[in-house]
């Protein structure tokens, strides 16, 4: 995610990465790092929480894991492990000083945690699909900006 620039840097970024609609990723993008996370925090809506925050770091690991798995190489490494983080709140759920223990529950259900769960690799998956033909369909043009990383292997 490109920091600092507002929304229509971050458009710029999202588009050159292949995330199409631009705009539209950037903003769910910021919704599932940042939304998700203050959620996750809070202890609310965890399951929903969880499984937002990791399909948002499971896309961004796609995106650099031509770069290999080390994240001092631009690799998945940092990605992958918040994701899976974001997981484990999806499936252990909040603690006992959180929203959902003061509201009861009643948005942390046992059959939520289980339909979150199982919608990460499918929401993961749709967004790598969608990207990958956005970029097969039209390449974001070098003038634009190169992304951090295209999809592509690096050449050295």
């Amino acid at each position: 995610m490109v920091w600092g620039g507002g929304i229509e840097e971050t458009s710029k970024g999202m588009d050159a990465m292949g995330f199409r609609p631009a705009k539209a990723s950037a903003m769910l993008a910021g919704l599932g790092e940042a939304g998700a996370g203050v959620a996750l925090a809070l202890g609310f809506a965890t399951p929903a929480a969880g499984a937002a925050a990791a399909t948002t770091m499971g896309v961004a690991a796609s995106v650099h894991a031509p770069n290999g798995f080390f994240a001092m190489d631009g690799g998945l490494e940092y990605p992958a492990v918040l994701g899976l983080a974001a997981t484990s709140f999806a499936i252990g759920g909040p603690g006992r000083v959180s929203l959902d223990a003061l509201t009861g529950h009643v948005l942390d259900r046992p059959w939520m945690r289980a339909v979150a769960v199982t919608a990460i690799p499918v929401a993961i998956g749709v967004q790598i699909y969608r990207r990958r033909q956005a970029l097969a369909a039209n390449p974001a043009p070098a003038s634009g900006g190169a992304p951090e990383n295209d999809g592509a292997p690096e050449t050295a």
